[in-house]
This record gives C-alpha cells, sequence and structure tokens, in this order.
C-alpha cells in the first residue's frame, strides 16, 4: 500500500476530472489524501474522499485576480500575467506551506496534482518523491508561457523545468487535441468522466425521467456571476422544442430570474453526468470538464466561452465538427437562438460529436492508467 497525494487548485473544474483516478487509487488499496482549499473541501465532503485543506480558498483567490484586472493603468498584457500569478503563483507558496505541514506527519510516496496545481511539483522537489500532472482538459502548447513567469514571480525559476519533467496524463481525445508541441510529449492517455452521480432535485428528476427531448444550461462556476448573461441564455431557449435544464452554479435570490421561460427548470446544482447521459443539446460555457462531459454521451454543443481556457476549448470543439461558438462579443438573444438552431437542425454535428465518443470509449480507463503509473 503507497500513501499518494492529489492536490488541486480549489476550482470544481480543475479537481473534478481527477476524480476517476483517485477512485482507481482507492480501489487499488492504497492510502490516499485529497488536498485543496478550504471551500472546496466543505464542498466535495459528501463525496467521502479524505479530504484536507491547503492553502488559500478559491473565493481570496479569484477576489485577487479581479483585483489585477480592475487597475485601469495596467496594460492588458501584464494584468493577463498578473492574473496568472495571482491565480497560480502566489497562492502556490501557501498551499506548499500546508502540504508540507502534512508531510511532516503523513509523507506521501507519490503526488499527483491537476495540471495548473504549482505546489505540487515543489512538493515532490523537497520531499524526493514522484510526482504525476494530471490533465483538466487539451494540455495547450502555451502552458510554458503562463508557468514560467508564475514560478519567476514566486522564486522559483526552475518551476516549469520541473513540472514538464513529470509523468502525464492526458484526458484529450484526439479530435480534440491543439496544435503546436504539446508541453508533456510523452503523455499517457486517460479517458474523461462526465462526472459522479448524486442526488438530482426532484423537478430535474422528473424531466429526466420524461421522453421530451432535453437540453443542459450552464455558465460554469466561476465565471457565472452575472445574473442577466444567464436569463439572455434562458431567453435564448425558451423556443426549444423540449425542456430545459439550467443549472446557476450559485445561489441566486428569490426573482432574479424571473421570468423564467415555461420549458425550463433552473437549479443551483445538478450532478452533470445525470443530465448529460440524457441530454440532447449542451449549451454551455465550454469549459473544459462541461465541454468533455458532453462530449463523452456524443452531445453536441454551442459553445458560450467566457474567459480562461473557454475560448481555445470551443475552437477545438467546432474545428471537429461537434458544435458551434457564439463569442463573448455575439452574446445576444439572437445569436444564441440561432445557434442552437443551427445544431439541433443539422445531424452532422451529433455524428462529429458521437465520433468524439467512441474516441473517448477507446482510451484507457483510469484503472488500466492507474496500473501502469505502477504506484
Amino acid at each position: 500500500m503507497a500513501r499518494v497525494l492529489f492536490t488541486s487548485c480549489p476550482a470544481y473544474g480543475h479537481i473534478l476530472p481527477t476524480l476517476p483516478l483517485i477512485r482507481a487509487a482507492e480501489r487499488a488499496g492504497h492510502d490516499v489524501r485529497v488536498a485543496t482549499g478550504l471551500d472546496l473541501v466543505s464542498a466535495l465532503a459528501p463525496r467521502g474522499l479524505d479530504l484536507h485543506a491547503a492553502g488559500p480558498a478559491w473565493t481570496e483567490m479569484w477576489s485577487a485576480h479581479e483585483r489585477v484586472w480592475a487597475d485601469p493603468g495596467t496594460p492588458e498584457e501584464q494584468k493577463m500575467m498578473d492574473g496568472v500569478v495571482a491565480l497560480f503563483g502566489t497562492p502556490a507558496l501557501a498551499r506548499l506551506a500546508d502540504l508540507i505541514a502534512m508531510a511532516q506527519e503523513w509523507r506521501p510516496d507519490l503526488v499527483v496534482h491537476e495540471v495548473l496545481e504549482t505546489a505540487a511539483p515543489l512538493l515532490c522537489r523537497r520531499l524526493e518523491v514522484p510526482g504525476v500532472v494530471h490533465g483538466i482538459g487539451p494540455m495547450f502548447p502555451f502552458y510554458p508561457e503562463l508557468i514560467r513567469p508564475a514560478g519567476a514571480a514566486i522564486g522559483e525559476p526552475e518551476l516549469w523545468a520541473q513540472l514538464s519533467a513529470e509523468r502525464a496524463l492526458d484526458l484529450c481525445p484526439p479530435s480534440l487535441q491543439p496544435d503546436g508541441p504539446p508541453p508533456w510529449p510523452r503523455a499517457v492517455p486517460v479517458r474523461p468522466s462526465a462526472g459522479e452521480p448524486g442526488p438530482v432535485p426532484p423537478e430535474v428528476a422528473e424531466v429526466l425521467a420524461g421522453d421530451r427531448p432535453v437540453a443542459y444550461f450552464t455558465l460554469g462556476t466561476v465565471k457565472n456571476t452575472d445574473t442577466a448573461d444567464f436569463a439572455t441564455g434562458l431567453t435564448a431557449l425558451a423556443e426549444y422544442d423540449g425542456v430545459v435544464v439550467a443549472t446557476t452554479g450559485r445561489r441566486l435570490g428569490p426573482g432574479e430570474l424571473s421570468p423564467v421561460p415555461a420549458n425550463a427548470v433552473v437549479a443551483e446544482f445538478v450532478p452533470q453526468a445525470a443530465v448529460l447521459e440524457r441530454a440532447d443539446l449542451l449549451v454551455s460555457h465550454s469549459g473544459s470538464g462541461t465541454m468533455l462531459g458532453g462530449l463523452v454521451h456524443g452531445v453536441p454543443q454551442v459553445a458560450l466561452p467566457r474567459g480562461t481556457d473557454q475560448p481555445q476549448n470551443a475552437a477545438l470543439l467546432a474545428r471537429a465538427g461537434a458544435g458551434v461558438v457564439v463569442a463573448p462579443e455575439d452574446y445576444a438573444v439572437a445569436t444564441i437562438r440561432a445557434a442552437v438552431t443551427e445544431v439541433t437542425g443539422d445531424p452532422a454535428f451529433r455524428a462529429a460529436a458521437g465520433r468524439i465518443r467512441d474516441e473517448i470509449a477507446a482510451m484507457p480507463d483510469a484503472d488500466a492508467v492507474w496500473a501502469g503509473l505502477g504506484a
């Protein structure tokens, strides 16, 4: 039995893609701990993981990122880099301190971490234990351009050299591989998941048990604070010939979305696995976990990218023929409605999504990949 530490930034889209490998390590009988920010520790508690708080909460990290972008005197290129440091540089030092403290009484034999969890390679160097980097979506060639300066900003100029030398696991199926040199050329493919099952709100369960077409609409859990954007999406879907299951990813006050279209059911959270296995259409921010989760079930998509890596994800989806992109500057009822009409009216989108579904099904599952790691 090995001691295996999984560590992640405290963001759903970073830790949830690692869950299949976490479960594989548990099934193999290892002593598995999961470390992330306190806010996500609380949210993940019902999943029965051995959770430990490490580093700042996501709310603190995102506030620092927003302060960077609020400064009108800083050039945009500098804001982009300062934002990366605020999210994935400075917080890593606090997380590293907490992980080192943990290691004094529970020393891991192996550290597995998501691709932007930059405390982990520093911990591996300190403890002289191996590390494995786990993708959260497409592994873009620009990762070194983010991580090198982030490392330099926190006094760790060799951060990228350490990270790039680790073994790597890639969730991305062949049709969605980005152009350009891969940051981990020998990365091992691992099958992505649509997520784990969980309790479904009764009103959503009723929809999923019916026989009408289902569209799933979400703007994720990060860039989802603009209620007007959510209302625009719902209005665009009001003419969808079926039922819309919409998740806000946050608690809304009474009346914030009034009136909700008659064909829509709105919830704060629904396990996406439950919706996507039944969905006929996915309309989303094109976050990596949501986009790949839809493709696990061959669901054609309308991508509404809001920021971070979402525009790049959306472009890969469109290139593969499995969806249509509505750019942020075009986000409006008419353009979203037209994209929905295009995707639902042309069977080529569903056929392309089905081809990618088959590619995903052919990828090694988490248990096979875990066995290959030799932990």
